[in-house]
């Protein structure tokens, strides 16, 4: 099987930052975007509502460590209710 993608030389030294993500549910409207944009689809839309009657969204199950800190889903949030800080990987 040969492999196509191309690979850095040092890859074996490289790190892969690890994210902790953190939710303000009474500021979440429920547009989803940060479920959609999330490319470690680490978010999913809980079934709690907040105080307004949306669904915000929460972090899957199982997929606890596989945030990689990119902020997508802080930088694609309109009411600025998700961000994610960058945590020490053991």
């Amino acid at each position: 099987m040969k492999v196509y993608a191309r690979q850095p030389v040092d890859l074996h030294r490289m790190r892969v930052p690890r994210g902790q993500v953190y939710l303000i549910p009474e500021r979440c409207k429920g547009c989803r975007m940060c479920v959609d944009f999330c490319p470690q689809q680490v978010l999913q839309v809980s079934t709690a509502r907040n105080s307004k009657g949306y669904h915000y969204p929460e972090v899957t199950p199982g997929k606890e460590e596989s945030c990689v800190n990119c902020q997508f889903c802080m930088l694609m949030c309109p009411e600025f209710a998700i961000f994610s800080v960058e945590v020490d990987s053991l």
